[in-house]
């Protein structure tokens, strides 16, 4: 039973987690880029202002950090929504 115990510690391990990055252009609204932020990453609407205007203002904002699976979902989220709606945002995925 203390082997079980001691393999079962080893062998957990926290998974690696992932930012999902949203990149700034010059088409996408604002208000675009909000709507995505409380639709995608759940944020409020005050956070989701805050955060559009860091994206637009530095470049480049983190949205959530997540578990690989989950972060390669919203990227793909936020792809299909941008398409549907004729804009360039783009996002990616990067190591945390």
């Amino acid at each position: 039973m203390e082997k079980l115990e001691s393999l079962q510690k080893e062998d957990l391990q926290e998974p690696k987690m992932y930012k999902v990055v949203l990149l700034n252009d010059d088409v996408t609204t604002m208000d675009f880029v909000i709507e995505v932020l409380m639709r995608v990453f759940f944020h409020s609407f005050e956070k989701a202002s805050e955060l559009m205007m860091q994206i637009h203002y530095e470049g480049s904002g983190v949205c959530g950090i997540y578990t690989q699976e989950i972060a390669l979902s919203k990227h793909k989220k936020v792809q299909i929504m941008a398409m549907e709606a004729h804009f360039p945002l783009q996002s990616r995925v990067e190591e945390e």
